[in-house]
């Protein structure tokens, strides 16, 4: 899988020819997925599919969260994190849709995520 580009960022139509390799791509996602979802980018699995001409993207990964005992005294530990898994996963999308169209110039027709388990961590998200 590969896209090709044919013009330069001046919008001048140059001979031959770019492509982004699917391995590149799936670089730029696990990236772009490991970023909006604190995880270690080695965690994120991604893989393409052809979705009428365009290309969707499904990410497989672990997610961070609080300690449990924390959230049961603490309910608000939950927002310092980004909210709930299910909030986080669905703002998500969007974000890794925009970075990895941003990045590659590739066309997304949407971003999956299936959310794989839990690590147990400390932090939260920094902004």
């Amino acid at each position: 899988m590969s896209i090709t580009a044919g013009a330069t960022p001046s919008g001048v139509a140059v001979a031959g020819h770019n492509r982004i390799s699917t391995q590149a791509l799936t670089s730029v996602a696990r990236a772009a997925a490991a970023e909006a979802l604190d995880v270690p980018a080695q965690e994120v699995r991604a893989e393409w599919s052809d979705d009428e001409g365009l290309l969707a993207l499904s990410l497989v990964m672990p997610l961070g969260i609080p300690p449990l005992t924390e959230v049961r005294r603490n309910p608000a530990r939950v927002a310092v994190f980004g909210g709930s898994v299910w909030e986080r996963a669905v703002a998500a999308k969007a974000e890794i849709l925009h970075r990895v169209t941003d990045l590659t110039g590739a066309q997304l027709s949407r971003v999956d995520i299936r959310i794989s388990g839990a690590t147990v961590r400390q932090g939260g998200r920094v902004h």
